[in-house]
């Protein structure tokens, strides 16, 4: 079920997120995901899908794909890595992101200014 709703989502020609939903999601086209995982059943069996000792399929090449490396607990290194990223924007013991951006405000109040950037960080 969870591989039907996967695809239900973002693979089938008529899924319910768009590719620009895709993009947003997974950092890169749809195109581009395929043609990876693609490319990584070619190089590694890990990732072709098989059948579990029932008879049913296992999880699916698409649910695989980076399972290790992505979806687990962050280690110290990795709460280290956010810690660095988010001081150097200016926000002191924040983990609580995994991406920000910002926006140069040109119409910044004058009163702000002095102790203002002129910049909008979204986290």
């Amino acid at each position: 079920m969870t591989h039907a709703n996967l695809m239900n989502n973002y693979f089938d020609p008529n899924s319910v997120y768009t590719k620009e939903d895709f993009r947003r999601r997974f950092r890169m086209r749809r195109h581009v995901f395929e043609r990876l995982l693609c490319d990584v059943q070619q190089v590694n069996p890990y990732f072709r899908q098989k059948q579990d000792r029932t008879g049913r399929p296992s999880f699916s090449p698409h649910q695989k794909l980076y399972k290790d490396e992505y979806l687990r607990e962050p280690n110290q290194e990795d709460l280290n890595q956010l810690l660095r990223k988010a001081e150097d924007c200016g926000f002191l013991g924040m983990i609580g992101s995994l991406d920000y951006m910002h926006w140069d405000w040109k119409k910044c109040p004058t009163g702000w200014q002095g102790g203002f950037s002129g910049k909008i960080y979204i986290i």
